[in-house]
């Protein structure tokens, strides 16, 4: 068959959430400015806030006994270390493998980030963590990355043992699962992004979540003073906060996401068992490999991941396929700048400060150094990784015709 240039790319970036906005968010948005309730805490009060609603849903989808909703992901994070009680001098343990901010928010409260492997699941490496424990070592922060779940039995072991803080950063895995559990609440808190690229969204947004009371109680100082007052911690107890709160029209888009989330969880799966299932044969043929995934049960399908033998049929696999317009990308290039790989966190890796006098890592406690090299594993294994996000609009016809074209640039090489 002769690739077509008007075949249905798999799209790169995907966004699934957008796939599905429609009367439900347009509806809820409606309801919010005719009230003139844009603010939680302002307004007539014979309605429900939005936020509100959006996280009294979001404790029963996750199981959570408190869930905080804040302006994003960063926010969330942010809010989580400050409720464990990172703070100057503190080490973080994270993943070479996640977006810049996982890093980033470590450094807003004056914490240390250091950078541990991942592995085929392209999820921490538990046993690279646990050498890279110190006995500045506060917490972990475990990324969920492209919607699959991480080894969450070996991490939340190595937490124990150590007497260790675990937080689970969820913003590309909103929905998933790990042993029957929702992710974000296996650990002492979970962080969630409604960013445009996420599984649902409300185009920016997070959500914070934890079932300790003094996270929740931390957290929610922190995000907003009166908030704390307003849910009955005293004056005497309250400490200094800055504004995360999540606007009303926020909340309305989000609200009406997350009733839509199981449907568009159910159509990613789909897709990428047929993607994989239709590709398998082939695969096995040329020698590419799948990602491995802790717990398939719990993955979003929000991508599929396959490894060649070496980066430079990775990187040629990749070219060939956008050529034949079908939407994948090489996870890791040294030349081609990606915030997602920590070799590529200039800012970080160079120890950027804001100011003359010095960032966090003048508290550390140790002497500190990063440099592009220091994650070899995690660098091999990206640098052979191509991603192909799935569209979960995608029909069986249009399925059937991407898996064709993948085979038939699988079989040039």
């Amino acid at each position: 068959m002769t690739q077509s240039t008007d075949r249905k790319s798999s799209t790169l970036p995907s966004f699934p959430g957008t796939s599905f906005i429609g009367q439900e968010e347009e509806q809820a948005v409606l309801e919010v400015l005719r009230r003139g309730e844009l603010f939680r805490y302002h307004g007539n009060k014979e309605h429900p806030s939005k936020c509100d609603l959006l996280e009294q849903h979001f404790a029963k989808h996750t199981g959570a006994s408190h869930v905080l909703a804040v302006t994003s992901g960063t926010a969330a994070l942010i809010c989580a270390l400050q409720g464990i009680g990172v703070g100057p001098g503190d080490e973080v343990i994270v993943p070479a493998y996640t977006w810049l901010a996982t890093a980033a928010a470590v450094l807003a409260v004056n914490g240390i980030p250091i950078v541990a492997e991942v592995d085929e699941s392209l999820t921490l490496d538990p046993a690279d963590v646990e050498a890279k424990i110190t006995p500045y070592t506060k917490a972990i922060i475990v990324v969920h990355m492209r919607g699959a779940p991480s080894q969450m039995d070996e991490l939340l072991a190595i937490t124990k043992r150590h007497g260790l803080k675990l937080i689970e950063d969820t913003a590309q895995a909103n929905g998933g699962s790990y042993r029957g559990r929702r992710l974000g609440a296996l650990g002492d808190a979970g962080c969630f992004s409604l960013q445009l690229s996420k599984i649902i969204t409300a185009g920016e947004g997070g959500i914070l979540i934890t079932s300790d009371d003094n996270v929740w109680k931390r957290a929610l100082m922190f995000h907003d003073v009166p908030g704390g007052e307003r849910q009955g911690i005293t004056k005497d107890e309250i400490l200094w906060g800055i504004n995360f709160r999540m606007p009303e029209l926020l909340a309305a888009v989000a609200l009406a996401q997350l009733g839509k989330l199981e449907s568009i969880l159910t159509n990613l799966r789909a897709r990428k068992q047929m993607l994989k299932g239709g590709m398998e044969e082939v695969a096995q043929r040329k020698g590419i490999t799948f990602r491995a995934i802790p717990d398939a049960e719990g993955d979003t399908g929000a991508t599929l991941i396959f490894f060649a033998p070496d980066a430079a049929q990775a990187d040629q696999i990749a070219r060939k396929l956008q050529e034949a317009n079908i939407g994948a990308g090489l996870m890791y290039h040294p030349d081609r700048s990606d915030y997602h790989v920590y070799a590529h966190w200039l800012p970080v890796m160079e120890q950027r400060t804001w100011t003359e006098a010095g960032g966090p890592w003048r508290w550390a406690q140790r002497d500190i150094q990063y440099h592009k090299e220091m994650c070899p594993r995690s660098l091999g294994l990206l640098g052979r990784a191509i991603n192909m996000n799935i569209d979960p609009l995608m029909s069986n016809d249009e399925m059937e015709e991407l898996i064709e074209g993948v085979n038939q640039v699988l079989d040039q090489i």
